[in-house]
């Protein structure tokens, strides 16, 4: 059965754009070789992050929203995992309530569209 998932990861911020891209595209191969299809993707650009990781105060954030089986999602971390270009990753299943919310972003209803934070309660 296909359900909407969202990742959310964070690049290391010593990347130059073509490897930043380059990055992404990984992801979104990875994702679309294994029957995943990508809804939404939005690169959320150079951000300040809570705390440092890897003595790193900064990150490239990067979010990608897809349909797909959920047997790709381990596919998918272990493959985060093994990148040193990934600082952090967060895998979500989306409810309906997330999906309503998404589209009204997409369309513009909210001012700021870019959470500064995102926190799913199950």
């Amino acid at each position: 059965m296909l359900r909407q998932y969202e990742t959310v990861f964070i690049m290391t911020p010593v990347l130059s754009e073509d490897q930043m891209k380059e990055t992404v595209g990984k992801f979104k191969a990875i994702l679309t070789e294994n029957g995943a299809k990508i809804v939404h993707d939005e690169n959320w650009g150079l951000r300040k992050m809570a705390y440092s990781i890897q003595k790193k105060s900064t990150g490239f954030y990067h979010l990608i929203q897809f349909e797909a089986n959920g047997d790709l999602i381990n596919k998918l971390e272990v493959a985060f995992k093994r990148d040193e270009r990934i600082l952090r990753f967060l895998t979500v299943v989306l409810d309906k309530h997330a999906l309503a919310f998404n589209d009204k972003r997409r369309s513009g209803a909210f001012k700021n569209s870019t959470p500064k934070a995102a926190i799913v309660e199950a």
